[in-house]
């Protein structure tokens, strides 16, 4: 199986969801929610991949590092890379349905773990997507994270103990779902989460837990405060509040803040292992993945998918020999231009 192979698959699979086109910036498929594009003009979806290209890395050659570390340990974990399967779900109504929910939750996870990495499942209108991501999870150990909507309180601490149940890692919410149009349409109220409000659910698990969708340090500080074990630094995809900044564009303030209170992960227009050295050096601990890994899934199953995470952990290698880097739990700012 190789690259090509793989992205013709996917672009059969896909359409016109998806059309796999050479740069996924966005453009094609800009107000297609539901869908893969990103809310309206497309303008945050396209803001993420603005952001990373618009950094630049010191090209360093002089210099002893001749190998390097990508390894992370993260939630009693040790994995081979800080690039991990973003959560995603929603296979019917923004990918075509060629694909059942179960499926693709199962590639996602076991794609992830033949990579020596993690993937992380979704919730959605309809409970055979939380529920698909679940099984996944046991099938792998527990080796993956359920992240929830922001419902009612009753209803995300009840698939809080169904991911404990599963015996999943950690648990999150993607408080960024609070506008979802999606969730809308199917009748599934969502909304946003007072600090008091957030501090009860992560107070209701002893699983450490995730807030998805923090774009400002004063966000990231309440998260802190509340006990949250992580952070993701996400405009979700851009696909729920149009003209946001890219998450590239904010993550360095929000680093400053909070760094060592707290892991921060970071996703939002990744699509190569120079873009991932890159949000590691602005303080991102690790990275999330979605749309090339979605590509990967439909093209090539779990090997497409453990196919694309280790393309971008080679590229990631390479990035980090010419820019003097050995670790990526010690990336320097000082390596962007």
């Amino acid at each position: 199986m190789d690259l090509g192979e793989v992205r013709k698959k996917a672009k059969e699979q896909l359409q016109p969801y998806c059309r796999v086109c050479p740069v996924c910036d966005g453009r094609v498929c800009a107000g297609e929610v539901p869908g893969m594009g990103g809310a309206g003009t497309g303008a945050a979806f396209r803001a993420n991949i603005d952001a990373l290209a618009r950094r630049r890395f010191n090209l360093k050659t002089l210099h002893g590092v001749k190998k390097t570390d990508t390894t992370i340990q993260l939630w009693g974990q040790s994995l081979s890379m800080p690039i991990m399967a973003a959560p995603i779900t929603g296979v019917s109504y923004n990918m075509g349905g060629k694909m059942s929910e179960d499926e693709f939750t199962d590639v996602w996870v076991s794609g992830a773990l033949q990579a020596g990495s993690l993937g992380m499942i979704g919730d959605g209108a309809d409970p055979v997507m939380y529920d698909g991501g679940l099984k996944a999870i046991r099938t792998a150990g527990g080796k993956g994270v359920p992240f929830i909507k922001p419902r009612g309180q009753a209803e995300i601490i009840k698939r809080i103990r169904q991911a404990e149940e599963s015996g999943a890692i950690a648990v999150g919410m993607d408080v960024d779902g609070a506008g979802l149009i999606t969730m809308a349409l199917k009748g599934q109220p969502v909304e946003p989460k007072t600090p008091a409000e957030l501090k009860e659910v992560i107070a209701a698990t002893r699983l450490p837990f995730i807030v998805k969708g923090i774009m400002t340090a004063a966000e990231a500080e309440i998260a802190a405060d509340c006990g949250a074990a992580a952070i993701v630094v996400s405009n979700h995809g851009g696909r729920v509040l149009d003209f946001t900044p890219g998450a590239a564009e904010v993550l360095h303030q929000i680093a400053d803040r909070v760094k060592g209170k707290l892991t921060i992960l970071a996703d939002g227009g990744v699509r190569s292992g120079a873009d991932v050295l890159k949000l590691l050096a602005l303080g991102a601990d690790a990275v999330l993945v979605g749309r090339p890994l979605v590509v990967g899934a439909f093209g090539g199953g779990k090997e497409g998918v453990a196919l694309l995470l280790n393309k971008m952990k080679n590229e990631l290698v390479s990035a980090m020999l010419l820019t003097g880097t050995a670790d990526v739990k010690n990336v320097s700012y000082d390596i962007l231009a």
